[in-house]
């Protein structure tokens, strides 16, 4: 209480600025780049109303999800205040005061379903649909062991499916089985992490004790090796170009470094730092990128 009430004593509309801007968590909204996947595999990306769809639609995920985290960490600031990291978020700081924080998230929200809704109503529903599972797992989801997981997972689903909406085309049942099982390789890597991290602490989260080290291992094998199954399918069933599958060299390497920096390194706790910091995973992204978008274009169908 000592520390919460010397930060709320240090108040500026600076700091607290500075505070609302650091609880938003920019960086997780590499996250919501999800949504142009299908801007990118239906071939959209030539057509400049589908391009401001989905960068409206992009910003209003990142209004969206930025309130969920705002929720969360008001929900979760006693817990944050003994974990080793979360301590020195905004809100279990005391840096952001509650009622502060509670303003963040009226606006935040509000400003994402407008941007929603003017993409489209049939987006907006999604949205809610996303954010309903946001608060889900805020509340209760979160608490239960495996089903964290798998509501965790579902939001990256929703962000694929918002960004099929958004440019009006169908939603792959390609595009769905591939996010799940990645969405899934993050979440169980990122429980992994977090138990490797915390160690004997690993109480400060109430059902992260559930899991063990050799469980979630089990976990990852079984999502790694679907992830690289569903993608290789995908390349060669899928009606894209078959040249798609000289793609899955770059999925290969970035999935084995990111379980690498995991067990050797001791990341994955915080996925958006490892996948934003890590020089290797970062150049394999935009080789990535930049091979798909050639071989949709120039590539024989």
């Amino acid at each position: 209480m000592g520390e919460t009430s010397g930060a709320a004593a240090r108040h500026t509309p600076v700091s607290l600025a500075i505070a609302a801007v650091k609880q938003l968590r920019p960086k997780q909204w590499a996250k919501n780049v999800f949504l142009f996947a299908a801007l990118v595999f239906s071939r959209s990306f030539l057509q400049p109303d589908a391009i401001i769809a989905s960068l409206v639609g992009f910003a209003a995920f990142c209004m969206v999800s930025s309130t969920g985290y705002v929720l969360n960490d008001l929900l979760d600031r006693e817990a944050d205040r003994v974990h080793p990291k979360k301590k020195h978020r905004p809100i279990a700081s005391g840096a952001l005061p509650v009622p502060a924080a509670i303003v963040l998230l009226l606006c935040t929200g509000t400003l994402g379903l407008s941007l929603a809704a003017w993409v489209g109503p049939w987006f907006l529903a999604v949205t809610l649909a996303y954010f309903c599972t946001t608060l889900s797992y805020s509340w209760y989801f979160k608490h239960i062991v495996i089903l964290d997981i798998m509501f965790l997972s579902s939001g990256f689903v929703w962000r694929a499916v918002a960004g099929a909406v958004a440019v009006d085309v169908g939603v792959s049942p390609w595009l769905f089985v591939c996010t799940a099982f990645l969405a899934l390789f993050l979440g169980f890597n990122k429980r992994r992490g977090e138990l490797l991290a915390l160690g004997d602490t690993a109480g400060t989260r109430k059902n992260l004790a559930e899991y063990s080290p050799a469980m979630l291992e089990q976990f990852q094998a079984i999502v790694t090796g679907n992830v690289v199954l569903s993608y290789s399918l995908y390349t060669i069933l899928s009606d894209t170009t078959p040249w798609m599958a000289v793609t899955i060299p770059y999925v290969l390497y970035g999935i084995f470094r990111y379980v690498y920096l995991i067990d050797r390194e001791g990341a994955g706790d915080a996925p958006d730092e490892t996948l934003l910091t890590d020089r290797p995973i970062l150049i394999t992204g935009v080789l990535y990128a930049v091979t798909v978008v050639a071989v949709l274009m120039f590539g024989p169908l």
